[in-house]
């Protein structure tokens, strides 16, 4: 089976903090991503939208291709992909950088999965499938950021509430927020970039959190997970 590619644009100066974006998928698929699968078009609108708007501030972006385009059970291949993702960039940038993990969907899921790794600074899930069974544990005193479309009929935002506050209990620093529209994050699109852009700016430790993710993720409350954007 091939690796997984690693699509890079690093930042012009120095690299500060590295945000590894993962795309969406299916429960059950060996063949390789589609390039024109939507998942991966939008994963990669929303990764260039950050290249360009916070690479100067000293952040290179990396989307992970996956090998296959499919969870596939115990395998979990998504987020061994995640995982040989973040050796790779340990690899190139050191183990002293900041890293932040955005996922869409399936990629939401392989990034809460990767969450507890080393020099992993925040989570950003983005309509995340987290199964009620999926573990949480290893996020105590990470943070996790979460958003979710209330319209969703793919991955119903029932799922990552439900989630969010199992993290919570387990520990975690999460904030969760729902936004009008469905899955595929196009309505309101700039709201879903820029969110991102910030959280991962701020995750990395380059800028103050924004006032509704800092103050949800305080809170620790159920209030912080069912906010509105």
């Amino acid at each position: 089976m091939r690796e997984p590619v690693l699509e890079t644009r690093t930042a012009p100066g120095q690299t500060r903090a590295v945000a590894l974006f993962c795309h969406g998928g299916t429960v059950a698929n060996l063949e390789p991503p589609r390039e024109r699968a939507l998942s991966l078009v939008r994963m990669r609108a929303i990764e260039q939208f950050v290249a360009d708007t916070a690479g100067g501030s000293g952040v290179t972006t990396s989307l992970v291709r996956y090998r296959v385009a499919g969870w596939n059970g115990s395998a979990a291949d998504a987020w061994a992909d995640v995982r040989w993702s973040l050796d790779r960039i340990r690899a190139d940038h050191g183990r002293d950088v900041p890293i932040v993990l955005v996922g869409h969907s399936m990629g939401g899921r392989a990034v809460l999965r990767a969450g507890g790794e080393d020099q992993v600074a925040a989570v950003c899930a983005l309509a995340p499938w987290t199964p009620p069974d999926e573990p949480v544990e290893h996020l105590r005193d990470r943070t996790v950021v979460i958003v979710h479309g209330r319209g969703d009929r793919w991955v119903p935002a029932a799922l990552s509430e439900h989630f969010a506050g199992r993290a919570q209990r387990a520990g975690a620093r999460v904030a969760r927020f729902t936004v009008a529209g469905g899955h595929s994050m196009l309505r309101r699109a700039h709201l879903w970039h820029t969110f991102v852009r910030d959280v991962v700016l701020a995750g990395a430790g380059l800028e103050p959190m924004r006032p509704d993710v800092a103050g949800a993720l305080r809170s620790a409350d159920a209030g912080s997970l069912a906010l509105s954007l």
